[in-house]
């Protein structure tokens, strides 16, 4: 088994809380931007990429906040965490995007954080 890196990712993103939590909680609402089908059942996603799918369990979450997904095949500890962040003094409105990817492969990993990030503010009509 190889040991994964975790790495964050911070992006940005002019939409309310209350709006981003509905897009990275909600099956139908993480099919616009993150995946081309979701499906749940429960605390169980079914996530679907071009006839493959993956499925993961929300393991944690908190409303307006952040949810936090562990992939079901995967036999490590490793997780991704969706979270958002408010500036006390800005206000500014960001996504934290924790992950985990084998070494070689955490470019990769953040390039397509970078694209589904992008869809997710293209969805918001967020710049």
């Amino acid at each position: 088994m190889s040991d994964k890196v975790k790495y964050e990712l911070e992006f940005p993103i002019h939409a309310s809380p209350n709006m981003l939590y509905q897009y990275i909680s909600s099956a139908s609402n993480l099919s616009e931007w993150f995946a081309d089908n979701v499906n749940s059942r429960g605390k169980v996603f079914s996530f679907f990429w071009d006839g493959s799918e993956e499925k993961a369990e929300l393991i944690s979450s908190k409303n307006n906040s952040f949810v936090k997904f562990r992939w079901l095949d995967n036999e490590d500890d490793s997780f991704f965490e969706i979270k958002i962040t408010v500036d006390e003094i800005t206000k500014d409105v960001s996504l934290i995007i924790t992950d985990f990817a084998d070494e070689d492969e955490v470019e990769e990993s953040k390039m397509l954080w970078d694209s589904q990030i992008s869809d997710l503010k293209s969805v918001i009509g967020s710049s």
